[in-house]
């Protein structure tokens, strides 16, 4: 699988998991809205990142990987904090996710 696959996989994750949270009313001020900022982040270059040459792909995707690891991050750590240890493990998963694709690169 290419990177790019990858990476449009990794945000079709989030964005699931963003609506299976929302479809179960869970409050928006906790980590949905950090898991949101993630995919927003993440939707940026989703259309054009197989146009992305090779060699200009890791300075493109890993600023924007980073910060929806940060925003899982933060999200996970508020799904914690609630007391809510399945959606924080959801969460972490998908933290995975971003981190061996940003290690892939």
């Amino acid at each position: 699988m290419t990177i790019s696959d990858r990476y449009r996989a990794v945000t079709k994750d989030v964005e699931d998991f963003l609506t299976e949270l929302r479809g179960q009313g869970v409050d928006e001020i906790q980590g949905p809205r950090k898991v949101a900022r993630a995919l927003t982040a993440l939707k940026e270059l989703l259309d054009r990142v197989g146009e992305i040459p090779r060699m200009r792909l890791e300075a493109e995707l890993t600023p924007v990987l980073i910060t929806a690891h940060k925003q899982l991050d933060w999200a996970r750590l508020l799904f914690d904090e609630a007391d809510e240890p399945v959606r924080a493990a959801a969460v972490w998963e998908l933290e995975q996710k971003v981190y061996r694709l940003l290690n892939d690169l």
